[in-house]
Order: C-alpha cells, then structure tokens, then sequence
C-alpha cells in the first residue's frame, strides 16, 4: 500500500545540464513506491545550457513530469514561489536540482508530517560546501535569528516538505533571493504551523557550477531580508494594536 496519497515535488534549476536528468529519475524512481497520485516540476529558472530542453524530453518519457520556465534568471526564491504555485497536490515538496541531497531520504520526512508536524524542513548533517559556501549560509542564517527571531539549525537547506495549507494560509511570498526559504519558515511559524526538523546527508555536487554563494546572491538576499522585516513587523504591529482597541 503506498504511504501517501498524494504529492507535489518540484526542483528549482538553474543550468543543471549535466545533474538534472538523474536527480527527476531518482525522485521518479522513489515516488512511484511512495505516493498513488504524484508529480515532478522542474522550474527552469532562465538556464542558458540546455536544462529546459533535457527536461522536455524526459516529458515525453512520463506524464508525471512538468517544466515550467522562466524566460530569464530571477533567482532561487523566485523558483520556488513559481514552484510553489504550479503545485497541485497537498502535500509539496521541493529540493535542489544538483544531486546533493538523497531523495530516498524523503521518508523521514513523510514520517514527520504523519506524526504531526505541519512542515518538515531538513537539516545537513555533515555540511560538504566549500568553507567560503558555509560562511555565506552562516550570514543567511544569522540574518533569520537577529531579523526574525528564526532558531533552525539549516534554514537555507534545500530539502522541505509541507501540507498545501501552509502555502494557502500564509499568502503569497514577497521576497524572491535567497532569503525566501527564511521568509517560508518564518512566516509558517509566525502561523502557528509545526515544524519538525529532519537531519540529512549532504553529497558533493556532481556536475556544475555553484551559484547560490556568490556575493551578489547573498547581498541581494540581506537587502530583502531587511525589507521583510520591515513588512511584518509593520503588520505585527497594526495587529498587536487592533487586538487591544
């Protein structure tokens, strides 16, 4: 009997060429065990080597599998917002595209939500990123606790899973860098939404180049992070003084 009803999985990409063929089939491979009714999107986030037309030929293969792309490169947050909204089933979930992450590992996460949790958001272990990556993912980090009062221990790790109701009860998200997987998780909590944390492993990337830990990403990503904190805490605000008029 297959443990879950119903999943959406989807894969923010950006010129991952030479990963994404076996990161889908891998994921191919384990929800057809796991779920009766699923589904994989690929958002092509403006890649210029050929990922889109790789995905579309693996279309032809299996139903199951979606591309949705952007016509230029808008970032990761703005990947998984797009993914977020392509996504049908009630259960969703999203994971890097460069075969970092074990797929298979989606049953601890699985487990998690069947215990109760509202959302399950992964952790690396033993983190394989160069030491400059980890330094940029630090300032992420430290960026969610100070602005957000955030204490998880990986919040940028690309491997979540959560009910649909999550997406529908927190709104539309505003940021689209790399504080979107922060604002995600803030806005989850500040919800009232459980969320469980999930210990992962973390391979090196087969194929490829790096993006996330360029300079550019990462300011880009405090500048929103700023605004953000700005915008619920002028929200927080009107409601706290609502609530005692």
């Amino acid at each position: 009997m297959k443990s879950v009803k119903e999943i959406s999985v989807f894969f923010p990409a950006y010129n991952e060429v030479k990963n994404i063929e076996s990161t889908v089939l891998s994921a191919q491979k384990v929800l057809k065990k796991l779920a009766q009714r699923w589904e994989i999107i690929v958002v092509d986030d403006g890649s210029t080597d050929g990922t889109g037309k790789l995905v579309a030929n693996l279309i032809k293969k299996n139903k199951h599998i979606r591309l949705v792309t952007h016509s230029q490169n808008r970032g990761y947050g703005s990947a998984i917002k797009t993914g977020l909204k392509a996504s049908k089933y009630q259960l969703i979930c999203y994971t890097d595209s460069d075969g970092q992450f074990d797929f298979t590992e989606i049953g601890k996460f699985i487990k998690a939500i069947k215990s109760g949790a509202d959302m399950a958001i992964g952790f690396r272990v033993r983190r394989t990123d160069t030491l400059y990556r980890r330094f940029m993912a630090k300032i992420l980090q430290l960026t969610g606790l100070i602005l957000f009062h955030l204490k998880v221990k990986d919040v940028d790790c690309g491997f979540k899973l959560f009910k649909k109701e999550v997406v529908s009860k927190i709104g539309p998200l505003k940021t689209e860098s790399a504080i979107t997987e922060t604002e995600l998780v803030t806005r989850a909590k500040r919800s009232g939404f459980t969320i469980k944390e999930i210990g992962i492993k973390h391979h090196s990337r087969p194929g490829g180049e790096q993006t996330g830990g360029k300079i550019s990403v990462v300011l880009k990503a405090a500048l929103e992070g700023i605004k953000l904190w700005f915008t619920l805490s002028l929200i927080e605000g009107w409601s706290r003084k609502n609530e005692t008029n």
